[in-house]
Parts: structure tokens; sequence; C-alpha cells
């Protein structure tokens, strides 16, 4: 129930973030109005002793929201990819959030296997190690199938976790609606809608079968990538709770050395890591929002692993057409275009100055390009292309954040690897082919194939659905009262009254 009672919770919220130095740095962060930071000083300075003292060589807000538990860690890891609630600065900190849970026993996970798929551990598998990785949600074991030999990574999700998150999740959606009442300002960031993202996410995460389902999907969409490899779902060895894949065996992205030392070209796989991730984009809609180091490995043979498919994000082909434009627009150095494709996809008001929109991103643009290669970034690009949208009156887009976020941490990934490299000169031949794919003359015979496709699908309704529009067009008034009766039909409550009444009255007759 969201109601009073979460209070205790927000101030145990509070106090924990007051007694970790939290409180000032999150405030600041996301520049709070004054009943902002006098409702959260009453909610944590006078109970600052009933807070979680947190690990005290993590930063303040790290060292908080891992004190306070997985549903605060998650919450954390999903509001680092909205910078237009938080800020940038604070995006960047909750960006290097990491899960700090230790593993619950692996009796519990066995039993929890055994549940799951109906079978003891011992014969569905030949070897089970102890958790390799545990997260806020789940945990990973190293095992090897007994009947096949395949060796896999099992994953199984954290006992009692959903009851854990429900809880916290309540006392969220308060504390949203709290801060939208104290200030009515911050509605434009939507923080209800917010909680209600991290809510339908969460509770998605916690069913492995979707998670196999995207592992599928986008090992579909890729087979066919050089270079590239995920570990599959094993179909029959998973369920809601449980998820058993191919096991990813390679170095870690993130240890340079390492893959020198094993005789990887690091400038190979940071473009590599760039032109994959704008190929998923581009060209399929549907890419891996969380490709950090800690879900990519390179394997022996030199290929890219990417691992953990919860986070996914998904684009549609007119939002992935656009994108692609601006890119284009911007490689060439061309605001005009870039400004034009703003305008023409509704981004921003028409009301606006299209030529002053136009000389704003070339005051974005410029400064960047002039840059050296290691400061180009495209990511920082879309960050300062939202701000001037925002001036513009252009309002948030989920899928378009979602990208942006995930195109600075993939940047992050490749700079790590070669820090000249020019993120340009890598995204160019990915984005100009998808321009040639997308919008020349075989695009056009592809989208006309597409509307005769839609058109014949509902070929046998059309006939119906023009004699219709003709008769609304010839009869308005009965189509408006038509319109207006099936908006607010007769209660049955009066139907019956008015059906006895007629009875009545024709047997008074008689």
């Amino acid at each position: 129930m969201r109601g009073p009672h979460n209070i205790l919770r927000l101030i145990r919220t509070g106090a924990t973030f007051e007694r970790t130095g939290a409180m000032e740095a999150v405030l600041n962060a996301v520049d709070a109005p004054m009943r902002i930071r006098l409702a959260a000083r009453v909610l944590g300075w006078p109970f600052r002793w009933l807070g979680y003292k947190g690990d005290p060589t993590l930063p303040p807000i790290t060292r908080a929201i891992t004190a306070l538990g997985p549903a605060y860690i998650k919450f954390g890891q999903i509001l680092s990819t909205r910078a237009d609630v938080v800020g940038p600065e604070m995006a960047m900190q909750l960006r290097m959030l990491q899960d700090r849970l230790p593993p619950f026993p692996t009796a519990i996970a066995k039993k929890a296997i055994e549940d799951e798929l109906r079978a003891p551990v011992d014969q569905l598998f030949s070897e089970f190690s102890e958790p390799v990785a545990a997260a806020s949600i789940a945990q990973v074991h190293r095992a090897r199938v007994r009947e096949t030999g395949r060796e896999v990574a099992v994953k199984v999700v954290r006992p009692g976790i959903g009851a854990a998150f429900k809880r916290d999740i309540d006392a969220f959606h308060f504390g949203a609606r709290l801060i939208e009442f104290l200030s009515p300002g911050t509605r434009r960031l939507r923080p209800r809608d917010v909680v209600s993202h991290f809510e339908k996410t969460v509770m998605g995460e916690q069913d492995l079968r979707l998670e196999a389902a995207a592992a599928s999907e986008f090992g579909e969409n890729t087979a066919t990538d050089p270079g590239f490899q995920i570990p599959m779902p094993v179909w029959e060895l998973s369920s809601r709770r449980v998820l058993t894949a191919d096991w990813a065996e390679g170095l870690p992205m993130g240890d340079r050395d390492a893959l020198i030392a094993a005789g990887h070209d690091t400038t190979e796989l940071a473009r590599r890591v760039i032109q994959l991730f704008l190929s998923h984009a581009l060209r399929d809609g549907f890419f891996h929002a969380d490709m950090h180091h800690g879900n990519l490995k390179v394997a022996a043979n030199g290929n890219v692993i990417a691992y953990d498919f919860g986070i996914m994000g998904e684009i549609d082909e007119y939002t992935r057409r656009v994108y692609a434009q601006i890119l284009y627009g911007f490689i060439q150095r061309d605001y005009r275009l870039v400004a034009r494709v703003h305008f023409e996809a509704g981004y921003v008001p028409r009301d606006r100055d299209e030529a002053a929109f136009a000389r704003a991103l070339r005051a974005v643009g410029e400064p960047i390009f002039g840059a050296d290669a290691s400061r180009i970034s495209m990511g920082n690009l879309l960050s300062y292309l939202f701000e001037v949208t925002e001036r513009f009156g252009m309002p948030t887009r989920t899928e378009l954040i979602l990208l942006q976020r995930t195109m600075v941490v993939v940047e992050g990934v490749a700079r790590s690897l070669d820090p000249q490299l020019n993120i340009w000169d890598a995204a160019k031949p990915v984005v100009s082919d998808y321009i040639k794919a997308s919008v020349g003359p075989k695009a056009a015979i592809s989208d006309l194939a597409h509307i005769a496709q839609t058109v014949g699908r509902y070929g046998p309704l059309l006939p119906r659905m023009i004699e219709q529009a003709l008769w609304e067009r010839a009869y308005p008034e009965e189509a408006r009262l038509t319109l207006i009766q099936a908006r607010h039909p007769v209660p049955l409550w009066l139907v019956a009254v008015l059906a006895l009444a007629a009875g009545a009255g024709i047997g008074l007759s008689l």
C-alpha cells in the first residue's frame, strides 16, 4: 500500500544518505529546490543514527546506495540511464555503481534449480561450481551439462528478492508522489513515470525467460556479424528463476594489458565495439543497452563476446532513420540538414526558428570537430544535442536517452582499449551504409512493398471502412450521435427499468 507508513522507509533512506554524506551530493547534483532540500533534511538529519554506515572506502553516493540493498542498487543503475532526470554529473557517478552483494549459499541455489527444473542438480549437471558472480537480482554458477558435456553458466534468481523489491518499490512510489507535491516544477521530469519504468524493468529482469528470449533474438540478429558472438540459452534447462546459457570463455574487455599480452589488436577491438553497437542499433533496432566492461569479453580467436541481456534497447524503424540522418549530418557538418531532420520528425515544435536551431547545432558540433581525436565524443555530442533541443522545446524521448547513455558507455569501453580512437572515423562506415540502405531508391521500393502488404491484409475490410467513412461524411449529425452513444452507452439498469415500465404500460392497456 502506497500510504503514510512508507514514511518510515523514506526516513531510513534519508538517514543513510545523511550518515554516508551522500545527501548533499545528491541535492547539489539535481539542483534540488528549497522545499525538496528541506524535506530531505527533515527525513534525514534528525534520524541520522538510524542510517546504515555502508562501506567507508566507497564514494558517498555509491556507499549509501549499496548499503540500502538490492532495490536501491538496481534503481541507481536505472537512473544512470536518465541524465535528463538526475543530471549528467550524477548519472556519471551512478554508472560507476556496481553490485556489491554477497552470494547466497550454493545449497539454496541448487534447491531453487531443483524446484524449477524438477530434477536433482546432480542429475542435470556433472559439475556445478560455487558462485562466480553475484548481482542484485541473481547469481551465476559455472557448470557442465551431464547429458552433453556442454559447459554452461547457470543464473539463479535470489530467493525472496521479489517481495523485497516490492516493498522498496512501494516506498519509491510514495517518495515520487511526495516530490511532485512538494515541488510541482519536478513534474516535467515525471518522477512517478521513472519509478513505474523501474518497476517494469525489475519485474521483467526477475523472469529469466525474458532474458533468454532477448538473448535468442539478439543471437539471431547478429549470427552473421564477423568477430562477434553471444552465449545462447539452453531452453530445456531454463525457466522463470533459472537461466542456463553457454559459458563465455575469454579475457575481460577491461584488462587492456592482458589483451595485449595475448596478442590482441586493441585498436581493432575498439573500432569493432563501436561499429557493432551502431550496427545493432541502426540495422536491427535492438541493441545491448548495458555494454560495459563487465558484460564484455574477448575470446581466444579475437571475437567480442557480449552477455547479460537483462537490459535491451529497442528503436522503431522511423526513429532509426531519423537518428542516422542526424549522425550523418553531423559527420558531414551539415547543420541545416540536422535541423531540418529535427523539424520534419516533429522533435522540435514548428513555431521555432529553424535557422536559429541550425546555428545552435553548429555551436555544439564545431568545438567537438575541432578537438583532437582523444576528445571527440559522440556521446558528448548527443548530450549537448539534448541540451539544445530542450531549449527549443523538444520533449524528452526515453528511447533516445537510453541510446545516448549506451553510446557513452560503449565509447568508454573503446577509449579504454585505444585512447586515441577517432570515434567519427569508426562510426562513419556504419552510418553511411545505413543511410544508403534506408534512405535511397531501394528503401523507397521496400517501403512501398510494406505499404502494399499492409493494405493487402486489410483488403477484406476496406469496402466496409470506405462505406462507413462516406456515411459519416454524408450524415455528420447521425454519426456524431452514434459516437456519443458509443462513448456513453445507456446503463443496463436503465434499460431494465425502461423495459419493465414498457411492460407495465402494455399490461395496463390490456
